[in-house]
């Protein structure tokens, strides 16, 4: 059995457009399903954990949309089994389609769900946060806090957005707000707890990511060694006195160059303990987590399949 969850406004009305394609190939498959619409944010997640309640490994969940909404189903699952993840991009920074080298074209990813022939055990992350009730939030591609958060909040309620997307330079928009981030942006102090033994300090920091896979922010290669199977997140910390050593690190990471080490540091491990000096914005795969000074943030390994 396939169960569709579909945001049919992800990229401005591009997810309904995405669906009509594919209803009439799934129809003309002969399988059985069934698909679910999303009206409102949580929709999906709502949808995942009813799906997933009592839950049958021969089900197959496919979301259709943006990473947003495979971040929905995501926290929605119940895993009391096996679960099998199928997904369809249709939204406007599909880093996670990017990250899998899914098609672009939306009928030969569902050929793929509904014919499969690879599926991968994949990783995904969970973020803690909240000073008096404490929130908990799984994300399958990366959680942040600081200026990457900001631009992610940013385009969440951009007016412009809309427009970009309909002209189809979507990426821009991403590009255009990270530029007025940047120069908006005022560092923290701050440190973090790696696998709860070492402790690193910051002065400057502007951003601090923890990857499951590469890219963010509709392609950023922020964490190019991240792997969705070693059980390990990539984190990645943005940090300089001076502002404009940043620009660098900044484009190469969106031209997928080589980041320069000015600026920017990485570290591997299981989980991470951040604290910030005053709060700044939070995010998990683009959704807003409002703004923090503390967050914890470990790697679940290899508990979601996924058809690649």
């Amino acid at each position: 059995m396939y169960y569709f969850i579909v945001n049919p406004n992800s990229r401005c009305g591009r997810g309904q457009n995405t669906w009509n394609k594919l209803e009439e190939t799934i129809k003309e498959s002969g399988v059985e399903y069934e698909v679910y619409f999303t009206e409102k944010p949580g929709d999906a997640r709502i949808y995942a954990g009813k799906l997933t309640n009592g839950c049958k490994e021969s089900n197959v969940i496919v979301a259709v949309g943006g990473d947003g909404t495979v971040n929905e189903i995501l926290d929605g699952l119940c895993f009391c089994g096996s679960i099998t993840l199928g997904y369809i991009p249709a939204g406007s920074g599909n880093d996670l389609a990017r990250s899998l080298k899914l098609p672009r074209n939306p009928v030969r990813c569902l050929e793929r769900i509904l014919h499969p022939k690879y599926f991968k055990l994949m990783d995904y992350g969970v973020i803690t946060y909240g000073d008096g009730e404490v929130a908990h939030r799984r994300f399958i591609v990366s959680a942040g806090i600081g200026m990457d958060a900001a631009v992610c909040h940013n385009i969440l309620f951009s007016k412009s957005k809309g427009l970009f997307h309909r002209l189809h330079i979507g990426r821009l928009a991403y590009l255009l707000i990270g530029i007025k981030q940047l120069a908006l942006a005022k560092p923290s102090k701050g440190h973090i707890l790696i696998n709860g033994v070492q402790k690193v300090e910051f002065n400057h920091v502007y951003f601090i990511s923890a990857h499951i896979h590469p890219y963010e922010g509709g392609g950023f290669k922020f964490a190019p060694g991240a792997s969705f199977e070693d059980g390990k997140l990539t984190v990645c910390i943005m940090n300089n006195r001076k502002k404009r050593k940043l620009v660098p690190v900044l484009a190469c990471s969106l031209l997928g160059m080589k980041i320069p080490n000015t600026g920017i540091r990485f570290y591997t491990c299981e989980e991470i303990a951040i604290h910030m000096e005053h709060p700044m914005a939070v995010h998990t795969d683009g959704e807003s987590c409002f703004c923090q000074k503390d967050v914890q943030i470990r790697c679940i390994s290899k508990k979601l399949r996924v058809i690649v």
